[in-house]
């Protein structure tokens, strides 16, 4: 007896830790590809992104509950570091934060994406068969192309602030009232909003190239970050004018989102995540 009762608690984290290890393997493994070659890329247009938003919306209305549990932590980040740039004298951050958080979006909708598939197939849909997702082969490569967005999204934040020193600063404002007024009503304020508007763009316009179905790419197949971000570079290119119309209305809806202390983001971000499932399914055979 006292040799089963030492031996199964040694038992049991030899097992567990065999577990790690192979979770680590397969993560590691899955940044490769064990589909080597890209998947065909389809034509897609105006009525491609309508159904997508449609069967989106229907998505959110059927897992509603769910979903709000996945994305809920996304609009408290939002307004931590909207807070974060009002009490450290960074107001000058304040819209580049607003509008590059987005760039992040793409990790945050990782179990919108697992869940519209589950749907589609008529499997158990609920927040933690989608959390499961993030496992095993999926979460290696799911890391690096998050690691990578938050990469793009700092560079994003340093270019916006050298925009601002180079323009309005050194010296920070007191307050969002007078920052406001000083960017709206001053020659340099204006600099600044052209010159961070243009160079937001190519953020931007990056991000959505690289985002535009990979993530969801990763999900459904057993391909790397390689194949991922080549096939998300070949819908855009093969589709410029749906991609940049998929850009407007995502980053029209995000700003909307925003606006009320990042609460509409709640309800937008999983139509989002849940559409942009079913344009990948649409754009990609």
């Amino acid at each position: 007896m006292p040799r089963e009762t030492i031996g199964n608690p040694l038992s049991w984290s030899a097992q567990r830790l065999a577990g790690v290890g192979r979770g680590l393997g397969a993560a590691l493994d899955g940044i490769g590809s064990h589909e080597t070659s890209r998947p065909e890329v389809k034509q897609i247009g105006l009525e491609d992104i309508r159904v997508a938003l449609r069967k989106g919306a229907e998505d959110f209305a059927a897992l509603r509950t769910d979903v709000i549990f996945v994305v809920a932590l996304y609009p408290l980040m939002g307004f931590v570091l909207a807070f974060w740039a009002f009490n450290s004298g960074q107001v000058h951050l304040l819209f580049p934060l607003i509008a590059g958080f987005p760039l992040v979006g793409p990790v945050a909708a990782i179990g919108l994406y697992e869940m519209s598939r589950r749907r589609e197939r008529g499997e158990a849909t609920n927040w933690g068969a989608a959390l499961a997702t993030l496992t095993g082969r999926v979460l290696g490569p799911v890391l690096v192309l998050g690691l990578i967005l938050a990469v793009i999204f700092v560079l994003w934040l340093y270019a916006a602030h050298l925009i601002w020193a180079a323009t309005m600063g050194p010296v920070p404002h007191d307050s969002i009232v007078a920052f406001l007024r000083d960017t709206l009503t001053t020659p340099a304020g204006w600099e600044m909003i052209l010159i961070g508007m243009g160079v937001g763009f190519l953020f931007a316009a990056l991000v959505l190239c690289l985002g535009l179905v990979s993530f969801p790419l990763l999900i459904d197949r057993p391909v790397g970050v390689q194949v991922a971000l080549a096939t998300s570079l070949a819908v855009a290119r093969r589709n410029p004018g749906a991609t940049a119309l998929w850009g407007l209305i995502v980053a029209g809806a995000l700003v909307l989102g925003t606006i009320p202390l990042f609460v509409g983001l709640i309800v937008v971000l999983p139509i989002l995540g849940h559409a942009t499932w079913h344009l990948y399914r649409r754009a990609v055979l």
